[in-house]
């Protein structure tokens, strides 16, 4: 059943496309409402209400210039910003607060055998996402417009646990990360994950990169310490299990282009603009 949120979102979504296929022609706010059929003061509230700025100062969050800018900002770079302790302070960086916990070689093994993992769903301003947690963390988190589709999803990936749907207080603090009031969460969201060694550094390497930051493959594969290995980089960040909370929505190619993502390039180049318009309260 589609709720109001995705209905919100899949009209932000198309509003976002036409921006971007239309970004030279300079669209005026008529024009964008008109193609998504609703009035130019329907759109305006909704997608002010969406990215927390207006539609004409969102654009410049979605330009390819925009990209570039923050790659090869002197002084910016995101191995500077990586290990820089003062961004605990700066408004909704959750990303600070998580830790990863890994399912050990046995647990991963018994797909699931002995877990009791509760999941739910959820509105973001992303639309639906389901959310899934063991007692140590948060094993799985996904963009599901489909809820059935979603459950069957999870069911792949631990054939043998108990599920319960429900929500919990780890489920709750890792939603956090979808509030705009500037709250923190209280303490660390643990994520309880199961993966190589390799993809989990990749991870951990990724909940450095700050929010309202980006990051090239490259520079992951530097902060691991493995500069060769921008292509192995890639395909870890491409198996990232939990959306948003491990940000490999904040990897870019180092020519400033979007890339690939798991849910979509579309809500990939969404995120990254809402999160550039969240950093300038």
């Amino acid at each position: 059943m589609i709720n109001q949120s995705q209905i919100d979102y899949k009209r932000v979504e198309r509003a976002i496309e036409y921006i971007v296929h239309n970004y030279k022609d300079k669209p005026s706010l008529e024009e964008i409402a008109a193609e998504i059929h609703v009035s130019t003061f329907h759109f305006q509230r909704l997608f002010s209400k969406w990215a927390g700025v207006s539609p004409k100062k969102f654009i410049q969050f979605l330009s390819l210039d925009y990209a570039k800018n923050i790659l090869r900002a002197p002084g910016a770079s995101v191995l500077d910003a990586a290990y820089d302790a003062g961004f605990s302070g700066a408004g909704r960086l959750h990303d600070l607060f998580m830790t990863i916990e890994g399912m050990t070689p046995g647990a991963f093994k018994q797909q699931g055998a002995g877990l009791d993992i509760n999941y739910n769903f959820a509105d973001s301003p992303f639309s639906t996402v389901m959310v899934a947690s063991t007692a140590n963390g948060i094993c799985h988190m996904a963009f599901e417009d489909d809820q059935d589709s979603g459950f069957e999803t999870l069911y792949r990936i631990f054939p043998q646990a108990q599920f319960h749907q429900c929500r919990d207080s780890i489920q709750q603090a890792a939603l956090s990360v979808f509030d705009t009031d500037g709250a923190q969460p209280d303490g660390k969201i643990t994520l309880h994950l199961q993966g190589t060694p390799f993809q989990i550094k990749v991870w951990e390497a990724l909940l450095k990169v700050p929010m309202g930051a980006l990051a090239s493959y490259g520079d992951v594969a530097r902060m691991i310490g493995q500069p060769g290995a921008s292509r192995a980089v890639g395909n870890a960040i491409g198996h990232n299990p939990v959306a948003f909370l491990i940000p490999c929505h904040r990897v870019i190619r180092q020519n400033g282009a979007i890339g690939g993502y798991m849910w979509g390039a579309k809500r990939k180049q969404a995120m990254i603009a809402w999160e550039g318009a969240q950093m300038m309260d």
